[in-house]
């Protein structure tokens, strides 16, 4: 069970912080059952309510800063995703982004990039699949990095250049 305060990881949400275990006072809501309440860290609109009780693999505890440091350390030797045509990739792609994952994210955009450098070479353009999938893997890696990291998102890159650049 996770306590008040705790950063969690919820869908499509990202990280949120839990801000209240209890009964609801909502119609909808089932009288007996506890809930946590949820608050996304970038995002002041929503408030997200879930049953303790639910046994969701769409929620996880969000990284520690030692994680996140291993993770970026990690990050050179990871396995780049291996499709065997195009097609494929989108599915690939969609997959690993269901798991919620960390490392998952950082091999589709290691795997992106280096693809998309690949085809700048070759005078060719990227496409709007893999655009569309690397923003959507830095946009929910970077804010796990900078809550871990207790950092702004906007720096997360520059941090991550900077250390792979020193273990070289």
């Amino acid at each position: 069970m996770y306590q008040v305060n705790d950063h969690v990881v919820y869908g499509n949400y990202g990280i949120c912080v839990v801000k209240a275990i209890g009964k609801l006072e909502m119609d909808s809501a089932a009288k007996d059952r506890l809930y946590y309440t949820l608050e996304p860290l970038y995002s002041e609109k929503n408030t997200i309510y879930t049953p303790v009780d639910k046994k969701d693999a769409t929620m996880r505890c969000a990284i520690t800063e030692q994680e996140a440091w291993n993770l970026i350390d990690g990050i050179q030797g990871q396995e780049m995703i291996q499709v065997a045509d195009e097609k494929r990739a989108e599915h690939e792609y969609r997959e690993i982004m269901k798991t919620n994952e960390c490392t998952g994210w950082s091999r589709i955009i290691k795997t992106i990039y280096l693809k998309n450098r690949k085809r700048l070479e070759g005078g060719k353009r990227y496409t709007a699949k893999d655009d569309v999938y690397l923003r959507l893997a830095e946009d929910f890696l970077y804010r796990e990095l900078a809550a871990a990291l207790n950092v702004n998102r906007e720096d997360v890159e520059s941090i991550i250049s900077d250390r792979v650049k020193q273990l070289n």
